[in-house]
């Protein structure tokens, strides 16, 4: 995997093929030096960031300034480097969208629930939203992809018109029939790319039918998380204008429903999309109305440096999600989703393994490369602060060498094999497989590719753009008969807790796996961090043509 040269840029990508350099790397690798995480502090760290003071973390809330105030007084005693002109914080201008409760929504002359039967939102400034006798049309998966020979919207004018359209992809509904990726989601699966394709096409609204097994989460994870304001990054008019004027989730009882009104049945409709592209007329209206108002604030990224000592302008990121869900004053009892486990350990993590680094650098066994952490804002509202980050970076893209991020540690113990989510996408897997070698366990994709795991977290952002990144962490298959007992009794605990009020801070939860995977990162970016590979993604991964492994 030795590459000699950075990440061409993408808008080059058509030019790009390589340059690498015929001169062999004289340094010799420095060995990787063992730590020892401190897990009081770690558990500390998650424990007051989920804490009911932090309001469960929402951007441009009093749980932010919270949040800021304290990664960054954590960065600043590590001795980092605030990367943005000193300062820890990047702007992330944001716009919170929040759609009325009372909505009165139509649709084949069934009159919807809101939160019940559906959710509704829209991503314009707008302060009401009136459709009245919008034209219904199911488009399959709603995916035009030219490299399946698959285009859901073929002969369709989507003007003035709503998309109704199935979750995840073909491939998750007929596996064998070596459709897309199989049983493993690709990014045309995933919500947000619906949306955006659906604007594409000039829709004036898209609603997804949710549907628990292909979703890979309850109605509750929609209701909880697509009701209230609603985060978005600022857009310029014209991406503006080409966005579609509402979006949103049915419920799949309801769809069905709807397609019995228009003299349809759902689950053949579902079969023939998943054989090949399809679009049809319901022949059935849709009539909405809600008040919708936009408030416009900017949120932070909290980004430090540890410089390199030689290869100062390459960095290694190490990121993590610090925003929750926030609060919801509808809800009777408890009303702060805390956020512990998503993704209060995540941030706990990249700053017990920045102190490692600082602490091992103050002692002179620093690393050649730079190595950047960052805090994400927005990433429950669709990668918002990642995807910030990646267009405007605070150094450049193309000296990024890998990402590692983390996003939900691992609270079940100990564990004989290590996940990687999306496993088999590029080089950068080989470290983490000889760290995770080190500790006696072996690297495995995760257990449900149909979630579409690699395409949910604040690595895709930085995948998009070419540069090798990671999202792995605990395992399937736990240490022994003891912690599988545990695990077994936990897991039924935390069922449920998902985006969810329940996902607390729990004293008796066993850390010694969240601290495993943290070796693991470690051991991995210590050893690239001290090298002049360049990581690049495998053949077949969608991201090879932007840095090709060898």
């Amino acid at each position: 995997m030795k590459r000699l040269f950075p990440l061409c840029a993408v808008a080059l990508l058509s030019a790009c093929n390589g340059g690498e350099s015929t001169t062999p790397a004289q340094d010799t690798p420095k060995k990787t030096t063992q730590v020892s995480f401190d897990e009081q502090r770690f558990r500390t760290d998650i424990e007051t960031l989920s804490s009911d003071k932090f309001e469960g973390r929402a951007p441009t809330t009093q749980g932010e300034k919270l949040t800021l105030n304290y990664l960054s007084a954590a960065f600043t005693k590590m001795g980092l480097i605030g990367a943005n002109n000193g300062s820890f914080l990047q702007p992330v201008p944001m716009v919170s969208y929040t759609a009325s409760e009372q909505q009165q929504v139509n649709l084949a002359g069934i009159a919807m629930q809101y939160r019940q039967d559906i959710v509704l939102g829209s991503r314009h400034d707008n302060q009401q939203v009136s459709i009245k006798d919008a034209p219904l049309v199911f488009v399959g998966y709603g995916i035009n992809a030219p490299e399946y020979e698959w285009n859901d919207y073929q002969d369709i004018d989507m003007q003035g018109k709503i998309a109704i359209i199935l979750v995840n992809d073909p491939g998750f509904a007929h596996p064998n029939d070596k459709k897309f990726n199989g049983n493993a989601m690709t990014y045309y699966g995933r919500w947000s790319y619906k949306f955006e394709e659906a604007s594409r096409q000039g829709a004036l609204g898209a609603i997804i039918i949710h549907d628990t097994k292909p979703a890979s989460y309850p109605w509750s994870v929609v209701e909880n998380s697509w009701t209230g304001a609603q985060q978005d990054l600022v857009l310029n008019k014209t991406e503006q204008d080409k966005r579609v004027q509402v979006e949103g989730w049915i419920t799949l009882d309801i769809a069905n429903n709807l397609f019995n009104k228009a003299g349809l049945s759902l689950p053949s409709l579902m079969d023939r999309a998943a054989d090949s592209a399809l679009n049809v007329d319901l022949a059935q209206n849709a009539s909405i109305e809600f008040t919708n108002k936009a408030d416009y604030a900017d949120s932070y990224n909290v980004v430090a440096t540890l410089p390199g000592s030689s290869q100062v302008n390459e960095h290694i990121l190490f990121t993590a999600h610090w925003d929750h869900i926030g609060t919801d004053d509808s809800k009777e009892g408890d009303q702060i989703y805390n956020g512990a486990l998503d993704n209060a350990s995540g941030t706990a993590g990249i700053l017990e393994i920045a102190r490692q680094f600082a602490e091992q650098a103050k002692a002179g066994n620093g690393l050649k490369r730079s190595l950047t952490f960052i805090a994400t804002t927005g990433e429950e509202q669709g990668l918002l602060g990642s995807r910030y980050f990646a267009a405007n970076p605070l150094y450049p893209i193309d000296k990024t060498v890998a990402v590692f991020n983390l996003d939900s540690t691992n609270v079940y113990g100990k564990t004989k094999d290590y996940t990687i989510v999306g496993k088999g996408q590029s080089e950068l897997e080989v470290y983490l497989d000889k760290a995770a070698a080190s500790q006696n366990r072996v690297t495995t994709g995760e257990s449900n590719p149909a979630s579409g795991g690699f395409f949910r977290s604040d690595h895709f952002s930085f995948a998009k753009l070419g540069v090798p990144a990671v999202f792995a962490g605990g395992g399937a298959e736990p240490l022994d008969e003891a912690t599988a007992k545990y695990k077994a009794t936990m897991s039924e605990q935390m069922k449920g807790c998902y985006h969810n009020v329940c996902d607390h801070y729990r004293a008796d939860w066993d850390l010694s796996g969240a601290l495993q995977d943290l070796g693991v990162y470690y051991q991995a970016a210590a050893e690239l961090g001290n090298n002049q590979d360049w990581p690049g993604y495998y053949a077949g991964s969608e991201f090879h043509p932007l840095r090709p492994a060898n």
